[in-house]
């Protein structure tokens, strides 16, 4: 089925960018020129897992590029003060391809926290739209334990249920099917579709050669980070 765009603004635009990997192993960039429009599902390989990471705290504004500009939503994530870089990030949902769990903390409220600093919403309608998105993805509900009392696989549902919450103008998906390919995605492909149709942006890294060669996603765009350099992919 055809997604039906809302708008096509421009989500998220590299301009020119050069990167460096802080932990200085070389997994940086050459310059990158990108937009990410709403509407979007693009699909970028990459090498390496570190990679991942890395091209999605660019787009996250959590690592200043070393030249260029990375502006979401029209603004340049440097040169705004911290208060509204931190609502900015209340509008990217994530899969992270480490987990980023707060240890200490229930699975459920590690879901619910950002959406608690960055809505006006009920903790009841929060927990209503997670509890519906956790059966979405297979989950018999909210998990209610730590993060170390989960399996990796209900781990990485729960990654994918704290993604889509809310209405996010850019998700940023780090190797989402990790581990659960053939249980989540037909719920994640509805999940990346109801996200497209209103108006997000999805970036789906990954370096997967099963995901790479599916051609039955329904990508927009695919581009392969080679040598350092950002290359887009004819299919």
């Amino acid at each position: 089925m055809a997604v039906i765009l809302e708008k096509q603004r421009i989500i998220l635009r590299f301009d020119e960018v050069i990167f460096s990997n802080p932990s200085g192993d070389g997994a940086g960039s050459d310059k990158i020129s990108l937009d990410v429009s709403g509407g979007d599902l693009m699909l970028i390989r990459l090498a390496r897992m570190e990679q991942t990471a890395l091209f999605a705290d660019a787009c996250a504004g959590i690592i200043e590029p070393r030249s260029g500009s990375v502006r979401f939503l029209g603004r340049n994530w440097p040169d705004l003060p911290p208060d509204q870089v931190n609502a900015l990030r209340g509008r990217i949902g994530r899969v992270f391809s480490t987990g980023n769990w707060v240890n200490h903390l229930s699975v459920m409220d590690n879901i619910l926290l950002c959406q608690h600093h960055h809505t006006r919403r009920s903790a009841r309608r929060l927990c209503d739209e997670a509890g519906q998105l956790a059966e979405q993805f297979g989950l018999p509900g909210l998990p209610l334990g730590l993060p170390g009392d989960s399996s990796a696989a209900d781990l990485q549902r729960a990654a994918c249920v704290r993604a889509f919450m809310g209405r996010p103008s850019l998700i940023l998906l780090e190797e989402p099917t990790s581990g659960i390919f053939l249980e989540i995605i037909s719920a994640l492909m509805h999940s990346i579709r109801k996200a497209r149709e209103r108006g997000a942006a999805v970036i789906w890294l990954t370096r997967k050669e099963r995901i790479w060669n599916d051609q039955t996603l329904p990508v927009t765009r695919r581009y392969r980070l080679i040598a350092k350099k950002l290359m887009e992919v004819t299919t």
